[in-house]
């Protein structure tokens, strides 16, 4: 059942009546379904989420009160919240089983004192986070849950490890330890944005599980951008020296892609929005979740306002009112960060800002595009709860309308209908952060490429190199330039093996394909591509090779414990893919066909792209796995 609509509490009717057979009065139920809610579970419900409207779409915000609060979900808390909402049990249920952050708990199961997550994807792994996760698990006691983790976004920093909240890079088990005591009692953003002081956390349960780390201190703050110059161009579009056809082709002109993994053409989706009826929507994903990414964390830590003010750009020029920030739930900090510099810019009368809360699907403000234009927008930040998918535009959409995030059959594509059934504009955080530098001048970013590619591209380079980092350079440079010319070259001890190019969704390039340039489109005959630009470096020494082999497993392991579910190709052709590559020879016949049945059947791009590790194992390295398949094969 959709979630988008408060299920109504039947009242009384008189039985229909029939001539042939008279129809038996049925029992109306005045209770929610799922069973009675005692008065203590209603008040802490209540106490809660005092300050969230009881609204389907918001679902997901009450849920994190209540686990912040409680430190997990019992069946009382579930209860009462669906009476709250006015939704069955077993739709809070679903929603609440869905997300990785969310504990459930039994109904008299005390909660952990605190949980701490260690990150196992590649990037981590390599780094020594398996040994690290054992080490925790006998170290910490028995209060504490620690628990392996889905990328987090340390992977520079690697290996790294949540504790509570807080995000500790460079992990060690001392450092662990030593942070568990610690309990700050911030909460991230609030539903009541403003300007107005940060309201108190909600009484009950204050530890390391439910509260945010204070924001990055050495931000550039709105003050510090406006020195120089940060929206002007703005102030330039909203007095009309700017028209909203002249920026599309400057984004046009400089051929901007977006940059969170898909790459298409940017000004498409611009175009098509503002094309539609309105009222028209703006989402911005920040819940990057590929393995090796953290390009966009970085931006929201160090110059967020380049973001903003390209997000108020985007929403002035296809006239759109209201814009969401869906932020994934491992960057508190930078949560923090951005909820004291949207109060900011709300006092300053540039944006309304509404903390998580800025209305429903029926909270539209008429009037023509003219008139929306003259409107400041209304902004929400969101706070996602630890899933993969929802890095995929239509399943993010689904989870901001309070729902598991679950991709959407298209047609129809979000810039037609999308959040609330309205045309939205979907952008990840770095492309829209180009916004000001491509207004200013398309030509001059565009002419910064490598052999014949466009613009500059933020590339998140972690494994065995001497500087791993965020780093920009010029589209079109290849692997060996941006480890010898960014990252120092090799770790000590190391040369280069292989590189994934593109995440865990990007295949695996060997060494002799490692001066291949690095862009959309140009490492298709390899069967791999650029995504969101997480490189990572696999190396080999005189006593250890980071083989493709095993990278492959740990990335069918991602995958298999991030699908969605909903797709049978996807659920059941991970796992069967684990387990056709736990022989050291490879039956490549069988594991080509499973790859076949996962790209043309799965309904989104986390299936269709599962198999790409795998079948780069079988093309690139088939001296790791016996004879495998014949290259033409695959």
């Amino acid at each position: 059942m959709s979630t988008t609509a408060p299920t109504k509490v039947p009242r009384a009717v008189e039985p229909q009546q029939s001539a042939a057979r008279p129809q038996p009065l049925r029992f109306m139920r005045n209770t929610p379904r799922g069973g009675l809610v005692s008065p203590q579970a209603r008040q802490a419900v209540q106490a809660a989420c005092a300050d969230l409207a009881a609204r389907p779409d918001l679902l997901m915000e009450h849920l994190h009160r209540i686990n912040d609060a409680e430190g997990g979900l019992r069946p009382s808390r579930l209860a009462a919240l669906a009476e709250w909402l006015r939704l069955s049990t077993s739709e809070v249920f679903e929603v609440a089983s869905f997300y990785h952050h969310f504990r459930l708990l039994r109904e008299d199961e005390p909660a952990p004192t605190a949980t701490v997550r260690v990150c196992t994807n590649l990037s981590c792994a390599l780094a020594g986070a398996d040994a690290l996760l054992t080490d925790l698990q006998q170290r910490c006691g028995d209060g504490v849950a620690v628990e392996g983790a889905s990328c987090m976004g340390l992977c520079t920093r690697a290996p790294g490890v949540l504790v509570g909240r807080q995000a500790l890079g460079h992990a060690t088990a001392q450092a662990v330890l030593a942070a568990l005591p610690q309990a700050i009692p911030l909460p991230t953003f609030p539903a009541g944005g403003g300007g107005e002081n940060t309201p108190s956390p909600p009484a009950g349960r204050v530890g390391v599980g439910n509260v945010a780390p204070p924001a990055p201190q050495d931000a550039e703050d709105l003050a510090a951008y406006r020195a120089g110059g940060g929206y002007a161009l703005l102030a330039d579009c909203r007095a009309g020296r700017i028209t909203p056809e002249v920026a599309m082709q400057r984004i046009e002109d400089a051929e901007l892609r977006g940059l969170g993994g898909a790459g298409f053409p940017s000004v498409r989706k611009w175009r098509t929005v503002a094309q539609q009826p309105g009222p028209r929507l703006v989402v911005i994903n920040a819940d990057e979740g590929e393995v090796g990414t953290c390009k966009d964390g970085h931006l929201l830590r160090t110059t967020p306002h380049r973001m903003l003010e390209g997000i108020l750009i985007a929403a002035w020029a296809v006239a759109a009112g209201r814009v969401w920030i869906y932020l994934r739930d491992e960057y508190a900090a930078e949560g923090a960060l951005l909820h004291r510099e949207l109060q900011a810019l709300h006092a300053a009368g540039l944006l309304r800002y509404g903390g998580v809360d800025i209305g429903g699907a029926a909270d539209d403000e008429p009037g023509s595009d003219a008139e929306v234009r003259k409107r400041l927008p209304q902004v929400a930040l969101r706070r996602g709860a630890g899933a993969y998918i929802c890095g995929e535009e239509s399943a993010l959409i689904e989870s901001l309308e309070g729902k598991r995030g679950m991709p959407r059959l298209k047609p129809p594509i979000v810039a037609i209908s999308g959040l609330f059934g309205r045309p939205t504009l979907e952008h990840n955080v770095e492309t829209l952060w180009w916004v000001r530098d491509i207004l200013n001048g398309p030509l001059a970013w565009a002419n910064q490429g490598r052999r014949g590619c466009k613009g500059l591209r933020r590339f998140t380079v972690s494994g065995r190199v001497a500087k791993p980092g965020v780093v920009l350079a010029p589209a079109g440079i290849t692997s060996r330039e941006l480890i010898d010319e960014y990252c120092g070259g090799m770790a000590a001890g190391w040369t280069l093996y292989g590189v994934l190019p593109g995440g865990a969704s990007g295949g695996i390039l060997n060494e002799s394909q490692a001066d291949l340039p690095l862009d959309f489109g140009t490492l298709d005959a390899q069967g791999c591509f650029i995504g969101s630009m997480a490189v990572i470096v696999l190396g080999r020494n005189p006593h250890h090779t980071d083989t493709a082999t095993n990278a492959a497993r740990n990335l069918m392991q991602f995958f298999a414990h991030e699908s969605c579910g909903q797709c049978t190709p996807c659920r059941e052709g991970t796992h069967q893919m684990l387990a056709a590559m736990a022989p050291s020879q490879w039956d490549g016949a069988h594991i080509g066909a499973l790859s076949q049945i996962m790209r043309d059947a799965s309904i989104c791009g986390l299936g269709q792209a599962a198999p790409n590790p795998t079948d780069s194992v079988l093309r690139h390295f088939p001296q790791e796995v016996g004879s495998g398949r014949a290259t033409a094969e695959i």
